[in-house]
């Protein structure tokens, strides 16, 4: 009995690592085919504001917040908004407008509460500064290249187009954690992405990067409506695509500068990024068990105990190491490469947070817990100790 039962198990962990050694190989195609596609060629350089929600410091973060005023563009305004004037990095925006301008650079300090998405209240209270049509939302932790805006706006010359969003690396990771976040992102979620994108099998709406009409964001309800969704980035999409407009993932990469405090942060971030997964496309995020080769690879050695099951599983992180180098040196990132040791214990790892995220209903953010409610909505649950 115990016998047939192992043996069973064997065959069910054969499922998710071929699937997953298959997927490795096909995002390596699929994300060089992705980025083969060729960029829009016009003129269009309408006026433009950008918005940076900051809250607290961040590593690197006026590195990061100057890169937005520094862009080669004929006409932008850039607004960054704090909630409270305490916060430790009011004086580095300040300084930041001192050294562009108020012409450019705008500074707004507003608490608005219009719901449990801190990203979003942020948000809400440069609304009323505004000066432009198009908007982009643009997170504090981007570091972007001079030709950024001029790039994502290319496509809103298409009235059919609703929305552009871009890919992301994460970068400048330091400690071990930091390390496996930046795996998480680059190795795991964005050729994920990329696949979907190429193949047709699901849109995508990123956050630390978006380009929108405010009329079309009007139409669709406003930032207010957004303000409960702990997915608020996919909850613009999803209304963009419903509402028959075009959303645009580009061929264009920007680097996100990793951050964490300490591993629980990390474990924390984890749980709360595939609790985002979760809520935006659940049928996807569960379907996801039968590509995470590398766990039930392990799985399948410790049930044979065998010079077969070593060999699947050596067999197997070699297929994904190999691959994932691959698709990182496509997108130009030399950390992922240098962190690549790591890669089999966040694969293994990533199969409880996969876990987790069916089972948890609160998530952490930035000193905050919420609790998640139904079609991916929270409330504020208890400001978390240090």
């Amino acid at each position: 009995m115990l016998l047939n039962l192992i043996n069973t198990l064997q065959l069910i962990t054969l499922v998710p690592i071929l699937g997953g050694s298959v997927f490795s190989v096909l995002t390596v195609l699929t994300v060089k085919r992705f980025f083969k596609r060729p960029t829009e060629k016009t003129d269009f350089t309408p006026p433009v504001t950008v918005l940076k929600p900051v809250r607290g410091l961040e590593k690197n973060l006026k590195h990061n917040l100057r890169t937005i005023a520094t862009q080669d563009y004929p006409h932008y305004q850039v607004i960054y908004s704090v909630q409270d004037p305490q916060d430790k990095a009011y004086p580095i925006i300040k300084d930041i407008q001192a050294e562009f301008g108020s012409d450019r650079i705008s500074v707004v300090i507003s608490r608005v509460e219009a719901g449990a998405n801190g990203k979003v209240n942020n948000l809400l209270g440069a609304m009323e500064e505004v000066s432009h049509d198009i908007i982009i939302i643009s997170d504090s932790d981007t570091r972007l290249r001079s030709d950024y805006i001029a790039t994502i706006v290319k496509p809103l010359a298409n009235p059919e187009v609703g929305c552009v969003c871009t890919p992301f690396k994460v970068t400048k990771a330091d400690s071990w954690y930091e390390k496996m976040e930046l795996l998480t992102m680059n190795a795991d979620f964005m050729p994920s992405v990329m696949f979907a994108d190429v193949t047709g099998a699901s849109n995508s709406c990123l956050g630390p990067s978006i380009a929108i009409r405010r009329s079309t964001l009007d139409k669709l309800g406003g930032l207010e409506s957004l303000a409960d969704y702990l997915v608020e980035d996919y909850e613009i999409g999803r209304r963009v695509w419903t509402s028959g407009l075009k959303m645009v993932l580009l061929p264009y990469m920007i680097d996100v500068v990793v951050d964490l405090a300490g591993w629980k942060h990390w474990w924390s971030h984890q749980v709360y990024w595939d609790q985002n997964t979760y809520l935006a496309r659940q049928g996807a995020f569960i379907s996801t068990v039968l590509i995470r080769s590398i766990p039930f690879a392990l799985i399948f050695a410790l049930l044979r105990w065998d010079l077969i099951g070593l060999g699947v599983l050596l067999s197997t992180v070699l297929v994904r190491m190999i691959t994932a180098a691959m698709v990182a040196k496509i997108i130009g990132d030399k950390e992922t490469i240098k962190c690549l040791y790591l890669l089999p214990f966040r694969d293994a790892v990533g199969l409880i947070f996969w876990g987790l995220a069916f089972t948890q209903r609160t998530v952490i953010w930035r000193g905050v817990e919420f609790k998640l409610t139904s079609h991916g909505k929270m409330v504020r649950h208890r400001l978390m100790e240090n």
